[in-house]
């Protein structure tokens, strides 16, 4: 046995092994090695940073092997061209108090034109609320809308309107993200306001001494929206801190608008947004489950009345003519009921407006549209529409005057 593997030995000796790099050049192949796949990597994101479309020449030393691998484009379509939306505000403060009148809802959908923004919200198929950012708000408004693709049938036609982007967006998300700076001061506000309800005026929004505002430290807000599908961008600049949100898009629903028919307006009245705040605060320590509206050419005039809830029933009425009611106008008397949380949900915008309209169509559908007076900016406007109760016959018959498709006669 000891004979055998002396001879193995013997015959390896003669044919020693001996590698394709030299042990002493090992370490400089390895470093050249190395070296080429980081210049490699860095002229791949390069090229996917400058141009999005080329395809990169990349060589794997591991492999040996050479693909071809397509750049990817990460910000879509807004390296070919300009955002859809780009704007600068002075203050974020009007943007807030716009939204926070509509602050019933998770999303809300968004749509972009060149008037401003539009924020469109619904509550279970009975009311729809719509807060406007017009242009004015801002310092700097710039949209690039894309245009409708254009039909063979439909080449010659060059009056194709451009297509306004619509997305949604988490209403609450962008509420935190806009008082990221006066969440204190927003805090405080709305202590001030849950405290005492009958401070319904903008004053209840004026800053105090000790503000972010007072102090000099007003901050910009800048709004960018790059391409469809794209995060909606927010850049928030206060005394010099900078905080930057992309905020998630989603695709919109489209749901349906609730009719109203102008042309079938049963009754308008123009009067302050203060009375009806106190009017429908008159109306809650009875926990009312229904409200009732009713507008007719005799005194009273207009009539607000709860019912339904464990403590009975109450009105007010609106009797005082021109001195509380500045527009009023009766073509049919009108009498509709609706859900008393629904119509208390627009209570913020009661508490910012100054004057609010109220609009019935013959189908019932009650329309109040707030005008908000921002200082330095105009005014704008905040749209809300209820839809009643569906009233019966027997229902109707029961109710005072009587009722026919939800309307009350004239007696």
């Amino acid at each position: 046995m000891d004979s055998s593997l002396h001879e193995i030995w013997q015959a390896a000796a003669g044919s020693p092994f001996v590698p394709t790099v030299g042990k002493d050049s090992q370490f400089y192949v390895a470093l050249a090695l190395l070296l080429l796949g980081l210049s490699l990597g860095g002229a791949f994101t390069l090229s996917t940073l400058t141009e999005p479309n080329s395809r990169v020449l990349s060589i794997y030393p591991t492999h040996l092997a050479t693909v071809f691998i397509p750049a990817m484009d990460t910000q879509g379509s807004s390296s070919s061209g300009p955002p859809l939306l780009r704007a600068v505000a002075s203050s974020t403060r009007p943007l807030y108090q716009l939204l926070k009148a509509i602050n019933f809802t998770n999303k809300v959908h968004v749509e972009i034109n060149e008037t401003g923004l539009r924020f469109a919200a619904e509550h279970v198929r009975v009311m729809q609320a719509v807060s406007h950012w017009n242009k004015s708000l801002f310092t700097s408004y710039t949209t690039n809308r894309p245009r409708a693709p254009i039909l063979a049938n439909d080449a010659d036609d060059e009056d194709d309107e451009p297509i306004p982007p619509i997305f949604q967006i988490s209403l609450p998300a962008l509420l935190e993200t806009l008082q990221i700076f006066g969440a204190t001061d927003a805090a405080a506000r709305q202590a001030k306001a849950d405290a005492d309800p009958y401070r319904s005026n903008l004053r209840n929004y004026r800053s105090d001494a000790f503000s972010n505002q007072t102090l000099g430290m007003s901050g910009t807000c800048s709004l960018a929206y790059a391409a469809e599908g794209e995060p909606f961008g927010v850049v928030l600049d206060e005394a010099g801190v900078s905080t930057t949100c992309n905020l998630t898009t989603y695709v919109p629903e489209a749901p349906e608008d609730i009719p109203f028919d102008i042309e079938d307006l049963s009754f308008k009245v123009i009067t302050s947004a203060r009375w009806l705040l106190d009017a429908l605060t008159e109306l809650a320590p009875t926990s009312p489950d229904k409200l009732t509206i009713a507008a007719s050419k005799r005194e009273p005039y207009l009539r607000l009345t709860s019912s339904g809830g464990p403590l009975g029933s109450s009105s007010v009425d609106f009797a005082g003519g021109r001195d509380l009611l500045e527009t009023f106008s009766v073509s049919t008397k009108w009498r509709q009921t609706f859900k008393f949380d629904v119509i208390k949900l627009a209570s913020e915008a009661m508490r910012i407006a100054s004057k609010v309209s109220l609009r019935g169509d013959g189908q019932g559908v009650l329309s109040m549209q707030f005008l908000v007076e921002v200082e330095g900016s105009g005014p704008t406007f905040l749209d809300f529409r209820f839809v009643p109760y569906a009233v019966c016959e027997d229902e109707g018959d029961e109710e005072e005057g009587g009722s026919d498709n939800g309307r009350e006669m004239e007696t």
